[in-house]
């Protein structure tokens, strides 16, 4: 009941943020979204503490993640900054849903396939850039909004890979870390208010330019 009553708190959390997304409190809808993603940090924590573990509780925490990290930044999002677009801005940001969905599910069936690295965008992160967006006061207008939501929502079903931090496995080349630091650098030192969008927005670009990296030279990432 532990773990599970954590994941349940971060869809609950996720819940709470889209009520204050159709109130307009956009910044308090988006910190209830980062809560979220501290509780769904926390449940297979307890898991393993308390030595507990099933599919139940795999499938508890995916569903969670759907509604905390596929529809709640989805609402937000649209809320915020789609708007204008109309229908238009309601399917660009109901296909963010749809990314993190298709992420989840993939992650449920390839657990024993996938391991050291992410494959694509993990679902929190990506929920974390438009959130992060939305606190950092940039305001890249409709399309702008548009296009960085459906590129999180592709990039969450992808094959370019995230290292995962556990100390093994990583994916990543130090050419594309490098330039994708100083592009990150580059945006601190002209906007340092927006760091934890620009935090988000390096790690994101970090994975996409190591694909392509990856493509160009041949190399192959994770062996």
């Amino acid at each position: 009941m532990v773990p599970n009553s954590i994941s349940g708190l971060s869809m609950v959390l996720g819940v709470l943020s889209i009520y204050l997304s159709m109130d307009g409190e956009f910044s308090r809808a988006a910190i209830f979204i980062i809560l979220a993603v501290l509780a769904d940090s926390c449940d297979g924590r307890a898991a393993r503490l308390l030595g507990v573990s099933g599919e139940f509780g795999k499938e508890m925490d995916s569903i969670c993640d759907v509604c905390s990290f596929g529809m709640a930044p989805a609402v937000l999002i649209y809320t915020y900054g789609l708007t204008d677009l109309g229908l238009w801005g309601q399917i660009i940001s109901s296909l963010f849903t749809f990314g993190a969905g298709l992420r989840l599910a993939r992650f449920n069936v390839n657990t024993s396939v996938v391991s050291g690295y992410f494959e694509g965008m993990p679902a929190p992160a990506g929920a974390c850039v438009l959130v992060t967006y939305v606190l950092s006061g940039y305001q890249f207008g409709p399309m702008g909004t548009a296009i960085l939501t459906l590129l999180v929502a592709k990039l969450m079903y992808s094959e370019v890979r995230y290292p995962d931090f556990k100390g093994h496995g990583n994916p990543l080349f130090k050419v594309p870390v490098i330039l994708s630091f100083a592009i990150g650098l580059y945006m601190l030192v002209t906007n340092f208010h927006a760091w934890p969008f620009i935090i988000m927005f390096t790690y994101t670009i970090c994975g996409v330019l190591n694909a392509i990296y990856v493509k160009v030279t041949g190399k192959k990432a994770g062996e």
